[in-house]
């Protein structure tokens, strides 16, 4: 392919890179009829071509890119690979193992080393002990160090030993800020070789990075890991969806309320799988932050990424955030070059165009159980109260209609507070989505303001938070003196990472808690997060509001969900005249001044100048160096995962004949229902495993901070305290039916491995949506499931089910277990074809004292590299596998 190459010199410089209009010329194809996306995928592929991994035939599929009918596979390799520490951590633990299995198998441990740059930034461990006063961030870094020393020192010692490896310490910022603000060149230089950054990321919010013209999206870790050491991450030709946006948000609207009616709309588009690329008129009108928050919720709307391609406003974010001059004109120049610029003139072919009208985008709230659930302002009361007499579901809880009644006595020191169904226990400024936005973080300290000068104040039964996304935003708030009015609402700094969104919310003020749970009341929450799961934010909050920063402010202000915020007074002045939301939100063009005057580039030059040695408590971490990492035994953190135990016995399908159910789902069980980030609750597997450790309960941490323990998570899988399993006699939480006796999940399943059997698990639709979590797969491996049968499946976590070696199934178009009328208490058997291909159709037999039913399923392997990793037990063992041939 090096015949496509050309060169350009630039202020003196020369400069080469991979010719998209003279490869476009040979495969007699106007470049601009090709989606931006495309056009990226196939410039990584001719630079990657091999004839091994990367053939002619992938690149002339995507040339002749059908939209009505993409044929053909991706073996796409991205320029680098960002992990969280959530995920991060169990990816360096399957490095270190594998590093001991080559070893152990007779090679090299320098055969496992990134080939592709990896930056690590840890965001998801700090937890909000502290909330509501000046020593909240002290306070609650000590602890998180504390409680992840034996994590932290683990990952210094990755730092230490792997190439290609770096960490941004805990208290910086959250993963996908660093990385559109610091992290990433938009367009890469090494050696002279120009070509686009791309990258994948073990969070789903990876997406984020589309809003600067950068295509990456959400991996699970297994796949990441891959990545890392040199393998294609392959997959079908994907469709691709326009989205046209015209006319110009309203005064009233925010990013937030744009990026949650983008998702309402997308989800009823079904763009599961699809690429999605955002273009028209309207687009001129949205910021840079504002298109980041909208790509960040790709994976809430269901599309792999949500594209924004590079123009004018990339550049002048790239100002902003303090990228030298001289790679703004070579990002300039080449992207104009190699037809990554986008031309506003020429419409490149879509699968399908749907239009959103910017006009008409109102304030809005999501919830109180799913991100596209889209509540305009103006009917959040009503919908409030519906929800709660709605059949219990993801819209509704099935309550009595007296349960908006309820009230209960909160217990304090000095008073008793009365709090009422639907009372905010949370309300946290939160996440990547919305903390990266200066516009809605400014428009909230505003809004503070003026509601401080009202002599407004938040009630200490509501749990407040402010946890930014970088440094650079307590800058801005600082210098424009808007923080100080955050503080008096009780939004002081709580640190630096997802928090609430990731289920880090701390305990409820145990005043609040001990209400709630003898009164068995329904509070909520309110977060300018992503996600919004059940059990997720906290275990005792069963409502959770989506919103933007300013309405998480005047709903903590209110105190309440059970409130028209547009036509109720939402709190008394000191004169006792009524307050509303209208009073305190500020006007879009004040917003737009505070940005202009106080968000500068320098404050980025200053903030990230030293960001990865700026942390003393980081740095004064000691650890040791050595090529394989010395495991320790009593470890409850980190544990070498068995995933090579079999690695010299050559590679065999499963035995899937006599498979037991071990738990039976409906629609929407989400990564997080499968394996937990949050509290490990006391009563459960993984708690006895840490008491039999002599880990006390308040050292429990969360099943998110212990993933690189797979003895936690393995008790952790599908024991979401809100997950309901068919076969568990009504019991909600991680139980199932074993022999008659309702067990944990983790119990039945051991016993079911004892006895030499093999599981299946049965589902609705959307199995395992949400997060990128690859426990979700390695748990449910461990747990000896071998087959998933679902009515249709999430885009990672199906990745993920093939990559560690799990069978996915889907039941044909209208059909349904429960339209076959299985119960769950069959024996099951899947025919599998001796060289099973991409979607055959299988066999599955159901046996029970009923008798015999029979009936197809879609074999769910999507791309020919899906057999590879099927047939060797999964990713893990190939790539192992590969190495010690030499490959």
């Amino acid at each position: 392919m090096i015949n496509y190459a050309s060169n350009f010199s630039l202020n003196e410089k020369n400069y080469h890179y991979i010719d998209l209009v003279k490869a476009s010329k040979d495969y007699n194809i106007e470049l601009e009829s090709l989606p931006y996306t495309i056009r990226i995928l196939i410039e990584s592929l001719l630079r990657k071509y091999d004839n091994l991994d990367v053939i002619k035939h992938n690149i002339k599929s995507l040339f002749h890119y059908d939209p009505n009918n993409p044929q053909g596979e991706v073996p796409f390799k991205p320029s680098r690979v960002i992990l969280q520490d959530f995920t991060g951590v169990p990816v360096v633990v399957d490095l270190a193992s594998m590093r001991d299995a080559v070893v152990k198998n007779g090679g090299s441990p320098d055969l496992i080393n990134p080939e592709i740059p990896v930056d690590l930034v840890i965001d998801h461990s700090v937890q909000v002990d502290s909330f509501g006063s000046e020593e909240a961030f002290d306070y609650n870094i000590d602890l998180e160090f504390q409680r992840n020393n034996e994590r932290y020192e683990f990952l210094k010692w990755a730092e230490k030993s792997f190439e290609n490896y770096r960490a941004v310490p805990p208290a910086t910022g959250i993963i996908h800020q660093v990385n559109i603000e610091f992290l990433s060149d938009v367009i890469i230089e090494k050696d002279g070789l120009l070509y686009p950054d791309s990258m994948f990321g073990t969070d789903s919010h990876t997406t984020m990075i589309n809003g600067i013209g950068v295509l990456g999206w959400g991996v699970g870790g297994i796949e990441a890991e891959a990545a890392m050491l040199g393998e294609a991450s392959c997959f079908p030709v994907p469709e691709v969806i326009g989205v046209r946006f015209y006319g110009q948000l309203p005064k009233i609207a925010t990013a937030t309320d744009l990026a949650l009616k983008v998702t309402q709309v997308l989800r009823k588009e079904n763009v599961v799988g699809k690429f999605v690329e955002f273009f028209g008129p309207g687009l001129a009108e949205l910021s840079l932050a504002d298109r980041a928050t909208v790509a960040n919720m790709a994976p809430e709307y269901g599309a792999t990424c949500g594209y924004f391609p590079i123009d004018e406003e990339t550049l002048n974010y790239m100002r902003l955030t303090n990228r030298s001059k001289e790679h703004i004109a070579l990002t300039k120049a080449y992207a104009k070059r190699n037809c990554l610029w986008h031309d506003t003139k020429t419409l490149p072919a879509y699968t399908k165009i749907i239009e959103i009208d910017l006009s008409a985008v109102k304030p809005s709230i999501a919830g109180p159980k799913r991100p596209q659930d889209l509540i305009e302002l103006s009917q959040a009361k009503e919908e409030f109260e519906a929800s709660l007499v709605r059949e219990a579901g993801v819209r509704g809880f099935g309550l009595d209609k007296t349960e908006l009644d309820k009230t209960a006595i909160a217990h304090f020191e000095d008073e008793d507070i009365e709090i009422k169904t639907g009372h905010v226990a949370i309300a946290a400024i939160t996440s990547c989505t919305n903390t990266s936005n200066p516009y809605v973080l400014m428009a909230a300290g505003l809004l503070a303001k003026k509601a401080v000068e009202r002599g407004l104040s938040v009630s200490k039964s509501v749990k407040t938070s402010l946890a930014p996304g970088s440094k650079v935003v307590t800058a801005y708030l600082k210098k424009s003196g808007l923080q100080p009015y955050l503080d008096k609402l009780g939004f002081h700094l709580v640190g630096y990472g997802c928090t609430t969104c990731i289920g880090n919310s701390g305990s409820l003020p145990e005043a609040v808690a001990q209400a709630v749970q003898e009164n068995d009341l329904l509070v909520s929450a309110v977060l300018s997060g992503n996600r919004n799961f059940e059990g997720r934010v906290n275990p005792l909050v069963k409502a959770n509001f989506l919103a933007s920063p300013p309405l998480v402010v005047a709903y903590a202000l209110a105190g309440s969900t059970a409130i028209d915020l547009t036509t109720e007074p939402l709190a008394y002045d000191k004169d006792n005249q009524a307050v509303y939301l209208e009073d305190l939100m500020p006007a879009k063009e004040e917003v737009m001044a505070y940005v202009d005057k106080y968000v500068t580039a320098e404050l980025f030059a200053q903030e990230y100048a030293q960001v990865f040695s700026d942390s003393q408590k980081w740095n004064q971490i000691q650890t040791e160096s050595s090529a394989n990492y010395q495991w320790n035994q009593e470890s409850t953190y980190i544990q070498n995962p068995p995933y090579f135990e079999h690695l010299n016995n050559s590679a065999a399908a499963a035995d899937l004949t006599d498979l037991k159910v071990l738990a039976k789902f409906g629609d929407s069980v989400t990564t997080d229902h499968i394996s937990p980030a949050g509290n490990i609750a006391r009563n459960s597997p993984a708690a006895r495993y840490l008491e039999e450790k002599g880990v006390a309960y308040a050292d429990y941490n969360s099943y998110g901070s212990r993933r690189g323990n797979h003895e936690v998570m393995m008790r952790g899988t599908f024991a979401n305290i809100r997950i309901k399993n068919e076969l568990a006699d009504g019991k909600i939480g991680g139980y199932t039916k074993y022999k008659d006796a309702v067990l944990p999940v983790y119990e039945a399943a051991m016993n079911y491995k004892r006895e030499g059997i093999s599981t299946i698990v049965i589902a609705g639709k959307d199995y395992g949506m949400g997060s990128s979590r690859d426990w979700a797969a390695k748990g449910a491996s461990l747990l000896g499931v071998k087959v998933v049968l679902a009515e249709s499946f999430e885009r990672i976590h199906r990745s993920n089910l093939v990559m560690m070696g799990i069978l996915p199934l889907q039941f044909l178009e209208g059909q349904t277990a429960a339209s076959l009328q299985l119960t769950g208490y069959e024996t099951y058997t899947v025919v599998l074809p001796k060289k099973p291909q991409v979607h055959d159709m299988v066999t599955v037999r159901a046996v029970s004292d009923q008798g015999v039913k029979e009936f197809q399923a879609l074999l769910r392997f999507d791309a020919d590299a899906d057999l590879q990793y099927y047939e060797n037990g999964g990713i893990l063992p190939m790539v192992v596998r590969k190495k010690l041939k030499g490959g």
